[in-house]
């Protein structure tokens, strides 16, 4: 009877054990950037512009601000929304009515995900060049790049607003091409096409593609 608990225990515990050890050998590789002089594709969206998120215009034809959103312009409209002139000038200190130009366009596959058209890439201290997809209200995966010299690790963020918690998925495989000229100019002009381990679900396959056009910020 001793022999036949221990046994189970010791099994119990090389389960637990193997486990482990898969979590452990979920790794993000880095895979090597192909350079071009010369990279084609179409990069027209860097041409269309939004706004900020929250930012819109209503049925009076002025640009308003709706969500996240400074508490202190309610007390400068109406009750139909429409902004009082004499406020006009300080509702525009407080909203920020950029045209945002897009620098993002691809599509994936990936969990809680709506769309989302922006990029951004800092200079880090250390040299590597990190960039991230915005999210949004609706969208809650997040793209992350990381170069340094000829290599790029890519994950995806997911910070879901349900039951499932956050998340870092990371890369399984893929490529990414770079217009060298542009890049050594600060700018980031690229063709990627990742697909990632999926931690949540081991049935349901987690890619993400595209096209990037976007400015490096030094930090």
């Amino acid at each position: 009877m001793k022999n036949k608990i221990l046994i189970t225990f010791l099994l119990i515990i090389t389960t637990i054990s193997c486990k482990t050890i898969d979590k452990k050998m979920v790794t993000n590789p880095s895979i090597e950037i192909e350079w071009t002089t010369d990279l084609k594709g179409d990069f027209s969206f860097k041409e269309n512009w939004s706004y900020k998120e929250g930012v819109y215009k209503n049925s009076h034809g002025q640009l308003s601000c709706d969500g996240s959103c400074p508490v202190a312009i309610d007390r400068m409209k109406d009750n139909t929304g429409k902004i009082y002139k004499d406020s006009l000038k300080a509702f525009y200190k407080l909203i920020d009515t950029t045209h945002v130009y897009h620098s993002l366009k691809s599509e994936n596959k990936m969990y809680e995900y709506s769309g989302t058209d922006f990029m951004d890439f800092k200079k880090l201290k250390n040299g590597t060049i990190k960039g991230e997809s915005q999210s949004n209200v609706s969208t809650h995966s997040k793209l992350i790049i990381k170069l340094k010299n000829n290599s790029c690790t890519a994950s995806v963020y997911f910070n879901s607003i349900r039951d499932l918690g956050v998340h870092t998925l990371p890369l399984k495989s893929g490529t990414i091409k770079i217009d060298k000229p542009l890049f050594e100019n600060g700018i980031i002009k690229a063709v990627f096409d990742f697909e990632f381990v999926n931690t949540l679900e081991t049935n349901k396959q987690l890619y993400w593609k595209g096209n990037i056009y976007s400015k490096i910020i030094t930090e």
